[in-house]
């Protein structure tokens, strides 16, 4: 099994990338999606969250927002927050490869924002990086709800410069171009991988609930 790596900035089209993936027929594992499941509603990383961010917790989910301003701007208290959700995603991670292993899948995708911030890409076969020019990021992030330019410029200040990730990667997708041209990189990148040789997933020797990189 390939295990697939997909990364890039805040407003570079990872989440469109991820979908067509999906409706290739790659399964994708979402990072983000996993974090919102943690925070939600009776959530595993709620208690944890609720003790070191006293007052963030509403009806027994993380209020977004309020976690938020409790860590803009405090490295501390970013770090404090990453101990708690990072083991708790990487463990979802494993569990979604040893599933595509078992359906022996050819290509597993781990959706992963801060891949190469993380060393996450010990983790995968190859990484793909999304990226677009910045009038075309910065107008994208704007756009959103809540967003300012100081938030803007402070998530970019914890994120790997773009041309950086580019380097790294194995493969690069400018999604500037478009949906369609972004779709067409993609399905020539799956075609590939698939003919490269994957890793035995899980490893020999596997115990739920080790750590292990994929």
């Amino acid at each position: 099994m390939i295990v697939l790596g997909l990364t890039g900035s805040i407003g570079m089209g990872k989440s469109t990338a991820a979908r067509m993936l999906k409706r290739m027929g790659a399964p994708v594992c979402d990072s983000d999606a996993v974090v919102h499941g943690l925070l939600g509603r009776h959530g595993a990383a709620v208690p944890a969250i609720d003790e070191a961010f006293p007052g963030v917790v509403v009806d027994g989910a993380v209020d977004r927002r309020a976690l938020g301003a409790a860590v803009f701007g405090n490295p501390v208290a970013l770090k404090r927050l990453e101990a708690i959700l990072h083991p708790a995603v990487q463990a979802a991670q494993r569990r979604f490869l040893k599933q595509a292993a078992r359906r022996r899948v050819r290509v597993a995708v781990l959706d992963i924002p801060l891949l190469f911030e993380t060393g996450g890409e010990r983790k995968v076969d190859r990484s793909v990086v999304v990226t677009a020019p910045f009038l075309v990021q910065k107008s994208r992030v704007l756009a959103r709800p809540g967003m300012t330019p100081d938030k803007f410029a402070a998530i970019l200040a914890r994120q790997m410069p773009d041309a950086e990730k580019r380097r790294r990667a194995d493969h690069v997708v400018n999604t500037g171009d478009g949906r369609r041209a972004t779709r067409r990189a993609l399905r020539n990148i799956l075609a590939d991988v698939k003919r490269r040789r994957g890793r035995q997933w899980p490893p020999r020797g596997y115990q739920p609930g080790q750590v292990v990189h994929a």
